[in-house]
């Protein structure tokens, strides 16, 4: 029994099933006072009372079934078209023709659209349509005429119509559900994330920063053991981050803070914006990747001992990112050598990815006085170019 309503209250066609079942109730009604009207016309009217009594208890057992949810099933739904087709066949046999031709079917035709609304719920548009033709392919055929007049007959097109709206009413249902469903995974995969990096960062991290400090200040051998937790405290940093950057890609835009984080280490300085600095997915990509072409940069030819630092604007209309080194510098004509000789890293990867994004890219640098890359990105690009 719990288990029962558990689904139902997982499926997402729960309120068109019970609806369905209010119009089942409400055909039942008009049937029965059909009966009541018309069985003393009958042909063999205790045949017609004892039909009548199945096409009552079937809809009670259809009812239940859908309602309960065990019957929200192919194999269900198929049998209820085929009572249904059986039971409007049997037309021939307890009417006249003549009584046939100048009504209605016996069970009715109101009633009869209730495996329309079960298929369409079921299958979808299509399997309702099919259903609602097959419902009235019976009516002719039992009646033995074929009416296309749809001025003095629309039921077929109301039988379409009814399969149509509650399939498309079903499919919508499902997929909003589903979606809800994946939002709602997001969500709690993004809140376990968040809980595990604060317990990272409260604990492992904390302990490793606490270990480098005192480490280094106590010295001599106790100093290797320091740099080696200072290196895992910034390679768990890093790894915090990727995860950030890794969450932030499900949406249209990345926030370039997140990606730039991931390049800091004890040779690289990064100083952002205390708000988000939103990019396009491609742009904030492509971004990244200029920033750390001019980190490797650095790591190439600054020296051993150089530092970088990263700094980051956001000035509304666009982004700009400036990678800053103290090393020894680039020496007049050096970038006109490397291009001449078909070494074309910086004006490929660099000045090349900038402006692919309609920015710009700019590089200032004299001997000895270190190198400094401005990077430039409007705005407007930034935010479509995901």
């Amino acid at each position: 029994m719990l288990t029962t309503m558990a689904k139902n209250s997982l499926d997402p066609t729960t309120p068109l099933w019970r609806a369905a079942q209010v119009f089942r109730l409400l055909s039942c009604v008009y049937a029965t006072g059909f009966q009541i009207a018309i069985n003393p016309d009958l042909r063999r009217p205790a045949l017609g009372w004892v039909l009548f009594a199945v096409l009552i208890g079937w809809s009670a057992a259809c009812a239940v079934a859908y309602l309960r949810g065990f019957g929200r099933k192919p194999a269900w739904v198929l049998a209820e078209i085929v009572i249904v087709v059986l039971l409007m066949s049997s037309n021939t046999i307890v009417t006249t023709p003549q009584w046939a031709a100048e009504n209605q079917t016996w069970p009715t035709t109101l009633w009869a659209s209730n495996p329309t609304i079960s298929a369409a719920i079921q299958f979808g548009p299509a399997g309702g349509m099919s259903t609602g033709l097959v419902v009235m392919a019976t009516n002719f055929a039992v009646k033995n005429y074929l009416a296309l007049n749809l001025g003095h007959n629309a039921t077929v097109i109301i039988e379409l119509a009814i399969g149509m709206a509650i399939g498309m009413a079903a499919q919508t249902a499902r997929r909003a559900h589903d979606e809800l469903q994946q939002a709602a995974r997001l969500t709690a995969a993004a809140q376990e994330r968040e809980r595990l990096s604060r317990q990272v960062h409260d604990g492992a991290i904390q302990v490793l920063a606490l270990v480098a400090k005192k480490g280094h200040e106590i010295g001599g051998a106790t100093a290797e053991l320091a740099d080696l937790a200072s290196e895992q405290e910034r390679a768990l940093r890093r790894w915090l981050a990727s995860t950030d950057a890794d969450h932030d890609t499900d949406g249209a835009t990345i926030d370039l803070r997140t990606l730039l984080r991931c390049r800091e280490s004890d040779r690289v300085s990064l100083s952002l914006p205390a708000t988000p600095v939103p990019l396009g997915r491609r742009v904030g990509a492509e971004l990244d990747a200029a920033v750390g072409n001019a980190l490797d940069n650095v790591d190439a030819h600054a020296g051993p001992d150089a530092r970088a630092f990263v700094l980051v604007e956001d000035l509304g209309d666009s982004v700009v990112v400036s990678i800053r080194d103290d090393g020894v510098g680039i020496a007049a004509g050096r970038l006109q050598e490397a291009a001449s000789q078909g070494r074309l890293g910086i004006s490929q990867s660099i000045v090349g990815r900038l402006a692919s994004l309609g920015g710009s890219a700019h590089l200032r640098s004299e001997p000895g006085e270190g190198a400094e890359w401005e990077l430039c990105v409007p705005r407007g690009k930034a935010r479509h170019g995901g």
